[in-house]
């Protein structure tokens, strides 16, 4: 045992085993910061006593000098006792490199793990890990070696196939993946040299660089545009199809609503209801209606399509929804997470049709307050489908049918989004970019898409409905124990890291607020105003999302951040989000007076929801770099503005106007001068001129070339 638990033996506490407890979190995680909270959490404790007891615990400990504190609330092992911390074993994430070396995100948190190329025990990318830790070297970070894969992230692997006349390889199109797999010439089912395939492994001897392998399918010629797209579905681990036994139960669900189903629901089917969504959606998850009352407040139903009524637990359509977790959108197209009768069809809120709906309803009056709110089962009948800029310029003054009502929730929505901000929420934003397609996929055209009040009307009734779903669940008289719900959680900033990006941010002429919570959200929004249109834009707004925890599931409510709501849940997206669908049928669960569910099993499925909304996401961002770089494929030669958003020992990367299109000048094409990286100020040095090239600077380039599978788009400079 480490000697830092001698101290119990001079401390006249009576809780030796739990103090004991609460330092072997320390002693796990010897470079993290915890609250008393986290600490709480990390043990299972959810009752007020016992989170005291933590408390006052880890003021002992202070006094102690066996931790120490680093910010108001937040404490970490004392220095002197980190070397004495036991090596053991943790589990966690690899993040691989294309060296071959690996990082090591642990499960509970903290610091990230070195792995040396020899170490990783035949490890990949995402890989699930089993980590023996190394004695801490003063002035080193913590080391290990990989001893055991517990899950691989991966079942199937995407490349390019190389062929010759005894053998064949994939290289694999992810560069996180260090080695290529062998696969003999009587497994390449059919496959051909350079064409992009899927390979499973099949073995991987001990003492053998590359694993073996076979293909399972064959996709086509590199640069086609369904290839590409397919490519990374695969990569991500989405499937390419349903199975058959999903499509055939599919098949069999009756559209027609039956009076039984009317008759145990509430009507609003006369009651004025459409919907708002992008021009080229066909899955419409929600619809919202509103009604004047006598009293002159306004009752508001925000309903959303009631996919639980159709898709038992446990059936073939959920547990396939359930494996993907997550409808993908890509540039060109949408794997949904149901089949397309039911996302595009019977689930779909489409005007003009009766449809099965699970509801918020509020009664709101004209300062937006909610006096009334009622949840439960509902069918409705959408008069209206509305394109977002069809709402927007009915806001803007167009006439048009259903005018009045979308200027009456577009009032009421400005007020709850003045109010968010006022109680401290965070203008999180970052730049979506689309494209104009051609038949073929082909990118005609690059763009930013714009946010207007037309989405922030919809954003809003979304947010408080979700609010007060969590609300329902999750506040509780005092001593009664909450039911198992799912919510969507988002964390408190790691002070340490809000520190290296307030200082980041200060280098570039921007200050931030410490302080109280409403602080650090009122200097994240004045930040971001004054970034907007900046060269350094994109950058600062991607470094503050990493700065932030990462919103998740779980059922261990802890608020959410970002939103400044302490409930918060997701429950207005059943067809493209699992965890919804898991809220709708909790909330008919517990009306119905059924049991708590099991928190564990739950925690679970949070889980897994949570790392496949992940992947997504990658596979979404993936899809777009592909087409930027293949929209400038037919630009070669031509010239851009741009700005400068970053910069490196390498080159400047320079965005482009309009297009947001990214691309780099390696400082080897600036013949002019010796140029040298001024990394504390985020620009390069001409040694001889004097010439700058910093961060946000406005610039010209020609488009030089791009590598499409890298995805890569090299530029050069225009001189003035």
């Amino acid at each position: 045992e480490s000697v830092i638990y001698n101290y119990i033996a001079h401390h006249n506490i009576s809780q030796n085993s739990f103090v004991k407890t609460v330092i072997d979190v320390f002693v796990r995680n010897p470079f993290h910061h915890y609250d008393f909270q986290q600490i709480s959490k990390t043990l299972g404790i959810h009752d007020k006593a016992s989170k005291s007891l933590v408390k006052n615990i880890l003021i002992d400990l202070e006094k102690s000098n066996i931790i120490t504190r680093e910010s108001a609330e937040k404490y970490k092992l004392s220095p002197e006792h980190i070397e004495t911390a036991p090596s053991g074993y943790i589990t966690g994430t690899v993040d691989m490199k294309r060296t071959g070396k690996a990082y090591i995100v642990p499960d509970e948190g903290g610091d990230d793990i070195f792995i040396g190329a020899n170490n990783t025990h035949n490890a990949l990318n995402g890989d699930k890990v089993k980590v023996q830790l190394f004695p801490l070297r003063p002035g080193r970070k913590r080391e290990g070696q990989i001893v055991e894969i517990l899950q691989r992230s991966r079942e199937k692997i995407v490349g390019t196939l190389q062929v010759s006349d005894k053998f064949a390889f994939l290289i694999p199109d992810d560069t996180s993946i260090p080695i290529d797999i062998f696969i003999p010439l009587s497994l390449l089912n059919e496959g051909k040299a350079g064409q992009k395939a899927v390979a499973r492994i099949t073995e991987w001897p001990e003492r053998s660089k590359n694993p073996f392998g076979e293909i399972t399918d064959v996709l086509g010629e590199p640069g086609n545009n369904d290839v590409e797209m397919m490519s990374i579905l695969v990569d991500y681990g989405f499937p390419l199809s349903f199975p058959n036994a999903v499509e055939k139960e599919a098949g069999k669900i009756e559209e027609a609503i039956t009076d039984k189903d009317i008759s145990q629901r509430r009507d609003f089917r006369k009651v004025p209801t459409f919907t708002i969504d992008p021009a080229d959606a066909k899955d419409f998850d929600d619809a919202l209606s509103v009604q004047k009352l006598k009293n002159g407040n306004l009752e508001i139903g925000i309903h959303i399509a009631d996919v639980s009524h159709y898709v038992p637990p446990g059936s073939p359509i959920d547990q396939e929804a359930y494996r993907r977790a997550t409808s993908v959108y890509l540039v060109d197209r949408v794997i949904p997470m149901l089949p397309e009768k039911l996302s595009n069809k019977v689930c779909s809120l489409r005007p003009n049709e009766e449809k099965l709906t699970y509801s918020v309803v509020v009664e709101m009056n004209e300062k937006a307050e909610v006096l009334n709110h009622w949840i439960g089962r509902t069918v409705i009948n959408s008069e209206q489908r509305f394109a977002y800029d069809d709402a927007q310029k009915l806001i803007e003054g167009a006439n048009g049918p259903m005018k009045e009502e979308i200027i009456a929730l577009h009032q009421l929505a400005a007020i709850m989004r003045d109010e968010r901000f006022k109680k401290g929420a965070i203008a999180f934003s970052s730049q979506e970019v689309r494209f104009k397609l051609d038949d073929q996929g082909k990118p005609l055209e690059a763009f930013v898409k714009v946010m207007k009040e037309a989405n922030w009307l919809i954003e809003e009734f979304m947010l408080l409905a979700n609010r007060l779903v969590a609300e329902r669940f999750g506040k509780t008289k005092e001593k009664q124990k909450p039911k198992t719900f799912i919510y969507r959680i988002h964390d408190a900033p790691d002070p340490a890291k809000l520190e290296t990006f307030v200082e980041f941010v200060s280098k570039l002429g921007y200050k931030m607020a410490f302080g109280s919570r409403k602080k650090i959200a009122n200097s994240f929004n004045n930040l971001f105003k004054q970034i907007s249109g900046k060269g350094e834009q994109n950058m600062i707004e991607t470094i503050a999302i990493r700065t932030m925890a990462k919103a998740v599931y779980s059922t261990h409510n802890i608020g959410h951040y970002g939103l400044s709501f302490p409930y918060y849940s997701h429950f207005t997206s059943p067809i493209r989000r699992y965890p919804d669908l898991i809220a709708h049928r909790l909330i008919t669960r517990y009306f119905d007076g059924g049991q708590s569910v099991n928190s564990g099993e739950y925690e679970e499925y949070c889980e897994h929801c949570s790392d496949m909304e992940k992947k997504a996401t990658d596979a979404e961002r993936l899809s777009v770099k592909y087409k930027q770089a293949e929209y400038l494929l037919d630009h070669i030669g031509e010239e851009f503005s741009g700005l400068i958003s970053g910069v490196s020992k390498w080159g400047i990367f320079v965005e482009l106007d309009g297009n947001k299109c990214e691309g780099m000048v390696p400082i080897s094409s600036l013949t002019d001068d010796y140029y040298y990286l001024d990394e504390d100020n985020y620009r390069i040095i001409g040694k001889k001129h004097k010439q700058t090239y910093q961060l946000g600077d406005k610039i010209d380039v020609l488009v030089k070339s791009v590598d499409l599978q890298k995805k890569q788009m090299n530029f050069e400079l225009i001189e003035e």
